[in-house]
């Protein structure tokens, strides 16, 4: 199952597989679906690498095989 992560808005929402994950007032990251094991590893991951680094100016798509 691959998992595709795209941003809606840098560091506030994103869309992975078609469910909406957001920040909420006190900055987790929620979603109103229930993400699969894999889905959420693969934010984890997409988050430590691109959202929490500096040098990404605009975000990108990304796509995780697993």
């Amino acid at each position: 199952m691959s998992v595709k992560i795209k941003p809606i808005t840098d560091h506030e929402s994103y869309e992975v597989n078609n469910h909406t994950v957001f920040k909420d007032s006190n900055g987790n990251w929620r979603s109103k679906n229930d993400l699969s094991h894999k889905e959420r590893q693969a934010f984890i991951q997409y988050e430590n690498i691109v959202i929490k680094n500096p040098k990404f100016k605009k975000h990108t798509k990304a796509l995780y095989k697993g």
